[in-house]
């Protein structure tokens, strides 16, 4: 296909009259949306003690189990990496965290909420939404507990998190789009959500998370290219980490361009299967 003709083809996706239908949809249920997030935030800790606490608990948990392993027991070496090793990692596992669990819970919440998706005028196409915003909530709760520990490792914040928003933004709109694609394909391939797990595994040890890109040998590097995780990964490092601006721009880039494109193919996967689902699920 030319130049043109791809970029023809793209601009038809993007600018799909069903799909900015879609997107009105979305705005129209903004209180709906809200709410169902509220519920699943709710949900997630119910009947516990501690309650909504635990949002900020999991994290700092976590960075502990991190700090303690990595820099006490592993002894890793951090002067390969330029700083705390834990702080290096959860860095990048934080948002991470964010994009896996949106994926896993969002590919299933059609097959779960059947009893919605049955219902006359109820959009499905929510329910991924509210997967990935929901942890998009937990994520934020998250940084508070990431800028404490590396404060307390005398890492201070610069100005260069006023790039976070944007990156927030970009790995929003390609979680989304992976999402909403995922959950439409499970409802007719059930055995898609047990494969899954795997291949997120996979995904997580060939994205520059537990080491720097620098640690990849060189024939191997092509996977960084591939990965529209490893630039964005890579850029929440440069910034909460290495307290500077991505080192990595034009691939920063690329990779806004294609959750772009990836969020209108998303939905227009979910749009074109939607009205099948009561009978599916």
């Amino acid at each position: 296909m030319l130049p043109n003709d791809l970029l023809s083809s793209l601009g038809r996706r993007v600018f799909d009259p069903h799909l900015r239908d879609a997107l009105g949809e979305m705005v129209k249920y903004r209180l709906l949306v809200s709410t169902l997030v509220m519920r699943e935030l709710k949900a997630r800790y119910r009947g516990s003690f501690l309650g909504f606490l635990w949002s900020f608990l999991n994290p700092l948990l976590l960075m502990l189990i991190y700090t303690l392993v990595f820099s006490v027991y592993l002894r890793m070496d951090s002067s390969a990496i330029g700083g705390p090793y834990a702080m290096f990692l959860f860095s990048g596992l934080l948002p991470w965290t964010w994009f896996l669990s949106s994926i896993l819970e969002g590919s299933s919440s059609i097959i779960a909420n059947g009893n919605l998706v049955n219902k006359a005028l109820f959009p499905p196409e929510i329910l991924p939404t509210v997967s990935v915003l929901s942890n998009f909530v937990h994520f934020l709760l998250g940084l508070p507990i990431l800028a404490l520990f590396l404060l307390a490792f005398g890492i201070v914040p610069t100005h260069h998190v006023v790039l976070l928003p944007v990156l927030m933004v970009i790995q929003g709109a390609f979680t989304l789009g992976v999402t909403l694609a995922l959950a439409t394909m499970n409802v007719y391939l059930r055995d898609l959500q047990h494969i899954l797990g795997n291949v997120m595994t996979l995904w997580f040890f060939i994205t520059p998370i537990i080491y720097p890109v620098s640690a990849i040998p060189a024939g191997f590097k092509v996977t960084t290219y591939l990965n529209p995780m490893a630039p964005l990964i890579a850029a929440y490092q440069d910034i909460l980490f290495y307290r500077r601006w991505p080192q990595s721009p034009v691939a920063l880039g690329v990779v806004a361009l294609f959750a772009v494109v990836v969020a209108a193919w998303g939905y227009s996967v979910m749009i074109r299967s939607r009205d099948e689902f009561p009978e599916e699920v």
